[in-house]
């Protein structure tokens, strides 16, 4: 199965790796999983970081080599499935990744309660 984390998800993996359920450490660690992380993570620790609202090491992307994670790109698509979404919520961030993960097929790593209203597959954490 293929998954994305979500930031927050991505966040506690680095620093916090406690506050994630079992089976979710499980999947990131399994070789055998594909497990993204997307471009629209860097951009919302970038501007959340630069705003002061979270502190975030500077190289993440190494982070995510060394871990054998997955880099996924904005696409246009994505966009567009993102427009059609329902407002159910209004992070832009969140709904940039529900979208990622309906175009691509994953199962979003999450412990974002507001994701339920979204048809998209969800491994809780």
């Amino acid at each position: 199965m293929n998954y994305l984390i979500d930031t927050h998800v991505f966040l506690w993996m680095l620093a916090e790796p406690s506050r994630l359920k079992p089976a979710a450490r499980k999947v990131i660690v399994n070789p055998r999983c594909v497990v993204h992380v997307s471009a629209v993570t860097a951009v919302e620790i970038a501007i959340k970081a630069s705003l002061g609202k979270l502190e975030a090491p500077d190289c993440l992307i190494g982070e995510i080599q060394t871990r054998g994670l997955w880099e996924l790109p904005l696409r246009y698509q994505h966009g567009e499935t993102m427009r059609a979404l329902p407002s159910h919520h209004a992070d832009p961030f969140d709904r940039m990744l529900i979208a990622q993960a309906q175009n691509e097929g994953l199962t979003i790593i999450t412990h974002d309660e507001k994701f339920r209203s979204y048809d998209v597959n969800i491994l809780w954490t």
